[in-house]
């Protein structure tokens, strides 16, 4: 590692520590000779597919869109913001295991839905009625009945 103070390649490590939750390295290290210390920070890169929109444009996956595209549905939903995080994380954490380079946004408008519907039916609606463009009312009373839970038989 170079200094970045004098530029010398010759630094040693004098500590190195994880943080808190394990997924950053933290380390002090030391210029052999200009004598200054100084810290580096180790995490693992993660590579997210891109987004292919439906005009076949790509863009860069946002974690702020899709927790902007949740919060949005969930606005005024008694819904914990550890569950929105939650599922964030478990969106990334399905596209991540999909190892796909490219994601398309009917694919994760979907994985979106999928957990909308987990943590709360109205906001699932609320996001169905703009994902799925409802035309008419018996399209967003099909919805209704897909959230809705069936009656029990005696």
């Amino acid at each position: 590692m170079k200094c970045p103070f004098c530029g010398a390649e010759d630094t040693a490590v004098a500590d190195t520590r994880l943080s808190d939750d394990g997924d950053v390295v933290r380390r002090r290290r030391k210029c052999n000779a200009c004598d200054k210390r100084f810290t580096t920070y180790e995490r693992a890169e993660i590579q997210l597919p891109q987004v292919v929109k439906k005009n076949g444009l790509r863009t860069e996956f946002s974690r702020l869109k899709l927790r902007a595209s949740l919060e949005l549905a969930l606005r005024k939903r008694p819904v914990p913001i550890e569950s929105v995080d939650a599922a964030v994380a478990d969106i990334e954490e399905i596209l991540l295991s999909a190892g796909e380079r490219e994601v398309s946004t009917q694919q994760l408008g979907e994985l979106v839905m999928r957990e909308l519907k987990k943590l709360d039916k109205v906001a699932y609606i609320r996001f169905a009625s703009v994902y799925r463009n409802f035309e008419d009312v018996d399209a967003f009373s099909r919805a209704i009945r897909e959230v809705s839970p069936s009656p029990k038989k005696k």
